[in-house]
């Protein structure tokens, strides 16, 4: 019996797998039944090593040597429990870049949705992502956006239709696909504009609905960090309390109702330790406003795998919302997730689809 069969706990760093592939017998498919109450991960990256097989990019942060596998995260999943989980697209956007990220898809349609990425100057994104859903089987439902474009004067009248992103969102209400939103700060007050005109568009706000500025860099632990105030100045557009859109401060009364935010990068914004107490003040606001119906849980994997470790983000939750009940608690753990995501193995036969 090696270490890691005596302490399955023990947390790797992504990139130190040796062993990874080779340890990891259990069935990754997913189960016959699916559970009545399952976990799933809404944000995550895995990516190999850069090769001609899986071309990437490569920088300081992400060099070519540098893995965080989908075995690895399996091996995660099997540990704390979770059913299943959307991958999100790193290291490049062409459709070459997502080959490794299809190749999880494929080899795991039970477990994984995916997230792409659109090229900033591609001449067809609607195209390009339409090229993503169809080599994946449809289990790339979406696609992830940071920069929106538009005036630099949050008081200036926006036009979305002159925006560089609004063919993005034209095709998105179109091909009803989601939109993975991490807005840098400058875009924040665009948003409201957006929700506005494409109504109809499944949005899932990225990372406690926190914009980053430009104090971002990546720490010698290879995680990303962001120097922002809490609660997030940025909040007086991303939660509608621009002039005019006074917000109805009650819990699910946040005005644009195909929005969920994600719990999710904690380490990148706080500046305690973990179980991270200084976000708890914001994270309440966020319950207060969106209820556990329009929250999701997710890991951020690979960024958090040795710092705290995965299992203590399972149970992060549990620290910061310690009086939620249990249907609130499914909710936010995966049953939001599995209803607004449309999980096809988790909802089709658990009835999940049907709002709470």
């Amino acid at each position: 019996m090696n270490d890691e069969d005596q302490n399955p706990r023990r947390d790797v760093a992504a990139g130190d797998i040796s062993d990874s592939r080779r340890r990891t017998s259990v069935d990754q498919n997913s189960p016959s039944t699916p559970p009545s109450t399952p976990k799933i991960d809404a944000h995550l990256h895995v990516f190999a090593k850069a090769s001609t097989e899986f071309p990437r990019q490569v920088s300081d942060h992400l060099p070519a040597e540098r893995e965080a596998p989908v075995e690895l995260f399996l091996e995660r999943m099997q540990t704390h429990g979770i059913d299943g989980a959307v991958l999100v697209q790193i290291g490049g956007t062409s459709f070459e870049h997502h080959a490794y990220l299809l190749r999880c898809l494929r080899e795991y349609p039970d477990r994984f949705l995916g997230i792409g990425l659109v090229p900033p100057d591609c001449d067809d994104p609607g195209a390009h992502i339409d090229r993503l859903a169809d080599a994946s089987d449809g289990r790339i439902i979406g696609m992830r956006l940071g920069t929106l474009g538009g005036p630099a004067d949050p008081f200036e009248a926006v036009d979305v239709r002159g925006l560089p992103i609004h063919r993005i969102w034209e095709h998105a209400a179109k091909k009803d696909y989601v939109i993975w939103l991490y807005p840098r700060a400058v875009d924040a007050h665009v948003v409201p504009h957006l929700f506005e005109a494409f109504p109809q568009v499944r949005v899932v706000f990225n990372h406690l609905m926190v914009c980053p500025g430009p104090k971002f860099w990546w720490d010698d632990k290879g995680r990303p960090q962001a120097d922002v105030p809490m609660p997030p100045e940025t909040r007086y557009s991303t939660m509608g309390l621009k002039i005019g859109r006074i917000l109805n401060n009650t819990r699910g009364h946040y005005p644009y109702p195909n929005v969920c935010v994600m719990l999710s990068g904690h380490y990148a914004f706080s500046k305690q330790p973990y179980p991270y107490p200084d976000l708890d003040g914001w994270q309440q606001s966020l319950l207060m406003v969106f209820g556990c119906e329009r929250l999701m849980w997710a890991s951020d994997f690979p960024w958090i795998d040795t710092d705290p470790g995965y299992g203590e983000l399972v149970a992060l939750p549990g620290h910061t919302f310690p009086d939620l009940s249990s249907e609130e608690r499914t909710q936010l753990m995966g049953r939001t997730a599995a209803r607004f995501l449309r999980f096809p193995a988790l909802c089709d036969k658990t009835g999940w689809l049907t709002p709470p």
